[in-house]
């Protein structure tokens, strides 16, 4: 019996041992939580794979910023051409003159005022020559007819112009050779006094010629010097600047170029209308030349006459 009650507590305690050391197990069979470890990491690695997985489009957009670097670089290129292309568009002769050097604007008014002086002259000569031209030819039609110099002095009518000074001329070598034999030597003195007399015309029909000589001589060289000095600024505006952009170097090579352009357009008009009077000059010239012949002629034929009445006299 005891034998049975021993059996049964050691029975008893074994199962209570069996329990005890199971109660650990227990402790750790919830450790189904290692799966949800498990899960957890795999869940965790599923989070943070999106998190990364969104990382590869961030590298994707890195090729898309390079790729809008080249652009940037572009648009930041074209603004200073766009800020230049006003500013040429605004490159005006006025806005150029007013914005030239000194010594430029000088330069410039100077050839603007020659250019001025050319076409006064041309203007003023242009009448000038016409007008005596034709005075000249209405005169010599005059006394076409006349047979003396009297006969010519009433048919002119007046005393002012070049015919009336070789007619004048003429009738007082006339009388103040009264009585002299020698016709030849008052057909000299009277040759002599024509040739002054058209000497003094010559200089007085060639006034303002100098100026257009001079003009159109010197203005290129006047130009030439504005062009040097605004080429010259233009370098200097190059190493202030230390850069060679457009917008800087144009201003100075657009003011030499307006002064070489004024240059030009006061010396090629100068030249062309100084060639011009010189064709015409010669011309009204010639018809000088015609009115001394003609004054000689009819000094000669009152010179004849007067020898031949002096002749029928002498033989009555």
């Amino acid at each position: 019996m005891k034998t049975m009650s021993f059996q049964a507590s050691l029975a008893a305690a074994l199962m209570l041992a069996s329990a005890w050391l199971a109660s650990p197990v227990s402790a750790q069979t919830p450790s189904p939580p290692a799966p949800s470890q498990s899960t957890a990491q795999p869940s965790a690695a599923g989070t943070v794979s999106p998190a990364t997985t969104p990382a590869a489009p961030v590298a994707s957009t890195a090729p898309a910023v390079a790729g809008a670097a080249p652009v940037a670089a572009n648009l930041a290129s074209a603004k200073p051409e766009a800020a230049i292309a006003p500013a040429m568009k605004e490159l005006s002769p006025w806005v150029m003159f007013m914005s030239a050097d000194v010594i430029v604007k000088a330069v410039m008014i100077g050839l603007a005022f020659a250019s001025l002086m050319t076409w006064t002259v041309f203007i003023a000569k242009s009448i000038e020559l016409s007008v005596a031209s034709g005075k000249l030819r209405s005169a010599l039609k005059k006394i076409a007819e006349a047979r003396s110099l009297a006969e010519a002095q009433m048919a002119l009518g007046t005393k002012e112009g070049i015919l009336p000074s070789f007619l004048a001329a003429a009738l007082r070598e006339a009388r103040m050779s009264a009585g002299l034999s020698s016709d030849a030597g008052i057909k000299e003195r009277a040759a002599s006094s024509f040739a002054e007399i058209v000497r003094a015309e010559q200089r007085r029909i060639r006034i303002g010629m100098g100026v257009l000589a001079t003009i159109g001589s010197t203005s290129p060289f006047v130009g030439l010097f504005g062009t040097v000095w605004g080429i010259m600024n233009s370098f200097i505006g190059i190493s202030k600047s230390q850069t060679t952009n457009l917008a800087v170097v144009a201003p100075g090579i657009a003011e030499a170029l307006l002064a070489t352009a004024i240059g030009l357009v006061a010396a090629i008009p100068a030249v062309i209308i100084y060639n011009h009077f010189s064709r015409v000059t010669k011309g009204y010239l010639e018809l000088v030349s015609r009115a001394s012949g003609a004054a000689g002629r009819l000094l000669s034929r009152d010179l004849d006459r007067s020898h031949g009445g002096a002749h029928s006299r002498a033989a009555e």
